[in-house]
């Protein structure tokens, strides 16, 4: 699986219902022995509480600049779990069946992590693409 926005995310973006910059995103580290990427899926609750290894506080510094998501690094104290083969960033609200999903992360550095206790530090890429292009 290559990394990839979610198509219904892409959906919002054009019909601008969600603005990037303005939401509260996260970033959950997802074990994918017990979650498998489908283009259906829609909210937080699609991937099963399982696999949802860690998550972050909301991400700071967004910007959207020609096509182009990126956002400060984050760090996620205190990993324990199964192993994260990817990273899933989605709208928050609160609630998983509400909570957008955005984009699917399985190809970067440090991937995949076998959590160990200790802190995870996400150093987002910072080539022209940053998290993601569209």
């Amino acid at each position: 699986m290559a990394n990839v926005v979610y198509p219904l995310a892409k959906q919002a973006f054009l019909s601008a219902g969600l603005d990037l910059t303005s939401v509260t995103l996260k970033a959950v580290l997802v074990d994918t022995g017990a979650y498998t990427y489908s283009a259906s899926h829609a909210n937080l609750s699609d991937i099963p509480a399982p696999a949802r290894i860690a998550t972050s506080g909301a991400l700071a510094s967004k910007t959207v600049a020609n096509g182009v998501f990126d956002a400060a690094d984050v760090s996620i104290p205190n990993v324990v779990g199964a192993t994260v083969e990817a990273i899933v960033i989605y709208k928050d609200t609160g609630t998983a069946s509400t909570s957008s999903l955005v984009a699917y992360i399985d190809t970067g550095s440090g991937l995949p992590y076998t959590p160990n206790s200790a802190q995870v530090d996400i150093a987002w890429d910072n080539s022209a693409s940053k998290i993601f292009a569209l």
